[in-house]
């Protein structure tokens, strides 16, 4: 046994479609030939249990057993944590990112914190955009993620703010013309004469039933 190969996406929804699964296959296939590759290991995970990966120890105890090398398409999806990686490499298992083979530890262990620090920025920046969204409400008398914000009222609000923003668009004034002049024509029907035409939305993608309801 040579080659262990390991795959994970991270939710169940992910898992079940195989979005990125396939991908992840096709690039360790790529890279070995799948005669070479003695067992595959998939692991599911949910965004609010990341450290436990029963697959991943799996893995590497089968690694361990035949002294064989793990596999993984990418480096970031195997972690986006210094600390994991660390300890990962420090088992004896030998492993490799396919996408970056001839990396080393010293490489790796770069490329880890990168990928670390990108999570923890991204995290930063939804952080303060609920700060800035929390101070606006504030100012209104609301609490962000309450269901007073999602009155009739504010329902109403929302879409006729959608409305005015959708008839103000160039794009979507010129498709209002056409609009206007099939009364009694159902949405759909709408729908296929303005992509028909040629006509685009304000966001320059093609007319649904829905889109034609928010411009009469």
């Amino acid at each position: 046994m040579k080659f262990i190969a390991y795959y994970r996406v991270s939710t169940r929804k992910q898992g079940l479609s195989g979005l990125g699964l396939e991908a992840q296959r096709d690039a360790v296939r790529s890279y070995i030939a799948p005669e070479f590759i003695d067992a595959e290991f998939t692991e599911v995970e949910t965004g609010t249990n990341k450290k436990h990966r029963p697959e991943l120890a799996k893995a590497l105890e089968l690694c361990r057993k035949h002294n064989a090398t793990l596999l993984i398409a990418k480096l970031d999806r195997l972690a986006r944590n210094v600390s994991f990686v660390s300890s990962l490499m420090d088992s004896d298992v030998k492993f490799k990112a396919v996408d970056f083979p001839e990396a080393n530890e010293l490489t790796i262990h770069i490329l880890s914190a990168i990928a670390q620090h990108e999570a923890k920025i991204i995290s930063e920046r939804i952080k303060s955009a609920l700060a800035v969204k929390k101070k606006q409400l504030a100012k209104q008398g609301l609490q962000l993620g309450t269901p007073a914000n999602l009155t009739n009222e504010h329902r109403i609000k929302g879409v006729n703010a959608i409305k005015e923003k959708a008839s103000n668009n160039e794009h979507n004034r010129k498709a209002k013309a056409l609009i206007e002049r099939m009364s009694g024509v159902s949405l759909q029907t709408i729908a296929n004469s303005l992509n028909d035409a040629g006509f685009l939305t304000s966001r320059k993608k093609k007319f649904s039933p829905m889109q034609v309801s928010r411009l009469r």
